[in-house]
């Protein structure tokens, strides 16, 4: 058993001489670091003030009239106005002949400062929305699926879930679940996504549709004539028409030709005012099919390899608002 001599000298010459000190160092290193990393920020972040002031400013080329609106002095909003000069350092205004007129720097600048100011003002009235008991679900999906599909079968939400207000959303990315982005997603492909429990929903085929006045009075006798009509491409289905022709053992160099739109909601739109021949998923065009707005000029449906599906992250299957929007997709699946 060592000695309480040994013990002593052991405390003064290791804790006390070595431990502590480093551990004062790097506590001040650490408090350092933080104190500069605070300077920093407030030393290039303008007040809301400041904001408001130079984007009242642009609005009404005046200082007097910015100052009457936001309910200050004539002299605040000039000072607010040059303070963020001198942050941005740039001019953000100049005088020309009495009259101020946005430099290209403040111009550049102003398309900036709405956009936050819009958001904070977007945040304020989400947040005023719903009351302390209320939880907030975020679904992002597909544009023109969400509006097709998946808005239909919202219908009843609120009635049934006062407390759990919903937050739909057309971003997507493939990595939104895991990053916490959103907490349900919809979405076309092959699976599984990594971290999420997926949900196979329904499967899809695709259809070629168009006006009815466009059609020509004699009918097709060979679906590669559809290209008389212009092919409307889907940008997020580059293979589309290829894969169609292909599927009846036709082929046509025409198949990647033709306007292209991002969504199947501006095809929808194109094929229905006459710009051409639309591929899209039946599901989609159902009602204008119903109605008579489109029709099928050839009468062949590609079955998609992929399909929809819903998910939710693995580790939050348990967690009650997801759960009830699980629960509610599959009970409307088929309405």
């Amino acid at each position: 058993m060592p000695s309480n001599n040994w013990l002593q000298a052991l405390e003064q010459t290791t804790i006390k001489r070595d431990i502590i000190p480093f551990i004062h160092a790097a506590c001040h290193q650490a408090v350092t670091g933080l104190e500069t990393l605070a300077m920093l920020n407030r030393r290039h972040m303008p007040s809301i003030t400041a904001l408001q002031c130079f984007e009242a400013v642009t609005r009404h080329l005046s200082f007097t009239r910015a100052a009457e609106e936001l309910n200050l002095t004539q002299s605040a909003v000039s000072k607010q106005v040059a303070q963020l000069e001198e942050l941005v350092q740039h001019l953000l205004f100049r005088r020309i002949r009495r009259r101020l007129q946005l430099t290209p720097a403040g111009a550049l600048y102003l398309g900036e400062v709405r956009k936050i100011l819009s958001q904070m003002e977007m945040s304020t009235h989400f947040l005023r929305s719903y009351g302390g008991e209320t939880e907030v679900l975020r679904v992002s999906t597909p544009s023109t699926f969400g509006a097709r599909w998946l808005v239909p079968r919202l219908k009843g939400w609120r009635l049934r879930y006062p407390h759990i207000h919903l937050d739909v959303v057309n971003e997507q990315e493939t990595d939104d679940l895991i990053q916490s982005r959103c907490d349900f997603t919809f979405y076309f492909g092959q699976g599984a996504r990594p971290g999420a429990e997926s949900v196979r929903l329904f499967d899809e085929e695709l259809v070629p549709v168009c006006a009815p006045g466009a059609l020509p009075q004699t009918p097709f006798t060979d679906p590669t004539q559809l290209t008389d009509l212009v092919l409307l491409q889907n940008a997020n289905r580059p293979q589309g028409w290829h894969d169609w022709f292909d599927s009846q053992g036709y082929h046509t160099e025409h198949s990647y030709h033709g306007p292209r739109f991002e969504t199947f909601y501006m095809c929808i739109r194109a094929a229905q005012v006459g710009c051409g021949v639309a591929l899209l998923p039946r599901f989609l065009v159902e009602e204008e099919l119903a109605d008579g707005k489109l029709v099928i000029p050839w009468p062949h449906a590609l079955p998609s390899s992929d399909a929809y599906y819903m998910a939710y992250p693995e580790h939050a299957a348990e967690v009650p608002k997801i759960k009830a929007f699980a629960e509610w997709m599959l009970e409307h699946l088929e309405a």
